[in-house]
């Protein structure tokens, strides 16, 4: 299933050769639209060229449609696709002083590039100044690398901003690039050609751009009618990568492994309980936060546990494993990485480590997914069992592996 990994299919030699021609693919397409000429960049701030506008835009919403398209036939896992993480507060400032820099300039850091391969001196130029200001800044970051990192929203996108649905989205997105492209023929006109309102007609008059418009419209609809896959889908779609470590039991770890990553300072632990509110109540491991599957599907919950820094695991705990696998698939669906199961649920825990008879009980005759521990009273987290550090030695089977993701990034033409 797309997108694919053309570097690990083909090896490093192909796979790079093919970035490479898209790399070379992409500059031409740039050099076609004129975009290597600041006089054609620069016009679209004084609305008498709005070259820029109508072909980039074009790209992103034929990029769009299509993801969200095969994302709805279930021929792409767009969670695999990598999305820009958000820290608005820096990326507003970086914009502004990018927008500054294409206005004074003519050029934005790709198309310089373009300009510079013609053998532009202005574009070579702007080129310099770029690679300079990207040397600079990473030299000085460190002084301000909380500003920088400020306003971090994770995987943030349209559908969560206005909490709507994807194909909603993308629809609406249509319609405004439509009237934006309606209104660019117009400023063109207007201000490049300096004609007036009753010179240019209001009336759209090319017959292409009604067939085209059409077929953007029905294409955005088809992906509202189709919608998105849900986390169980998504996870069915998933290869047998992903099911075989849960068939294989590679992500189910022992309570011992939990107790040493949760003492281990180098390691960010996030426990996620999805026991019932009265079985956490009673008892829950240190520092366990419950959760329910409601709360497994808001946009919001998952982006947190998305923003994985380095160190960082995450292990779901029910009474037994339907629960956490449960989650687990879910979660995992939706891009959540370094996710983890405590075997045997919070039952094999209190096997493992004991607890007071005074605080709970062993019912053996309790089967299933239900907590086989009668609790005399609540006790949340407060008793030694929620954290017996240096309290039991045994030997396990170790299976929590830090996942890095790939350093990838994205940027403009």
């Amino acid at each position: 299933m797309a997108p694919f990994d053309v570097v690990q299919i083909f090896g490093k030699a192909v796979g790079y050769l093919i970035f490479l021609l898209i790399g070379m693919g992409f500059g031409a397409a740039l050099e076609i639209s004129g975009f290597g000429d600041s006089r054609v960049l620069a016009g679209q701030f004084y609305f008498r060229e709005m070259r820029v506008l109508k072909v980039m835009f074009t790209a992103i919403i034929t990029a769009m449609l299509l993801i969200f398209l095969f994302s709805g036939l279930g021929l792409m896992d767009f969670e695999k696709v990598w999305v820009n993480t958000t820290f608005l507060w820096s990326q507003i400032a970086g914009g502004l002083i990018m927008g500054a820099g294409f206005i004074i300039g003519g050029f934005c850091p790709g198309t310089s590039l373009v300009s510079a391969s013609t053998l532009k001196i202005d574009g070579a130029f702007f080129f310099l100044g770029v690679f300079a200001g990207v040397w600079v800044f990473g030299e000085t970051v460190s002084l301000f690398d909380g500003f920088y990192n400020s306003g971090d929203m994770g995987r943030f996108m349209l559908p969560e901003l206005f909490g709507l649905r994807t194909g909603v989205t993308v629809f609406l997105v249509i319609i405004m690039a439509l009237i934006m492209f309606y209104g660019a023929e117009i400023s063109e006109k207007y201000f490049g050609g300096r004609k007036s309102f009753a010179e240019i007609g209001l009336d759209p008059r090319r017959h292409m751009n009604f067939i085209a418009s059409g077929a953007l419209v029905l294409a955005a609809a088809a992906v509202m009618i189709i919608g998105q896959p849900g986390p169980e889908e998504k996870w069915n779609m998933m290869g047998a990568k992903e099911r075989g470590a849960l068939e294989k039991r590679e992500v189910y770890i022992h309570p011992g492994e939990l107790l040493e990553i949760m003492n281990d300072f180098q390691l960010y632990v996030r426990i996620i309980d999805v026991r019932d509110e009265g079985d956490y109540n009673a008892f829950h491991i240190e520092r366990a936060v419950r959760a329910t599957f409601d709360d497994m599907s808001k946009p919001q919950f998952v982006r947190d546990l998305q923003k994985t820094g380095p160190g960082t695991i995450t292990v779901l705990a029910g009474s037994g494993e339907a629960g956490s696998t449960r989650a687990y698939r879910i979660l995992r669906a939706q891009g959540v990485s370094n996710l983890y199961v405590l075997s045997g649920g919070m039952n094999a825990w209190l096997d493992v480590f004991g607890i007071d008879e005074k605080v709970a009980k062993k019912i053996n005759a309790r089967t299933g997914d239900a907590m086989r521990y009668a609790f005399l009273k609540s006790v949340g987290s407060t008793v030694t069992a929620a954290n017996p550090a240096g309290k039991i030695k045994i030997d396990f089977e170790r299976k929590v592996k830090i996942q890095k993701k790939a350093a990838k990034t994205g940027g403009c033409g």
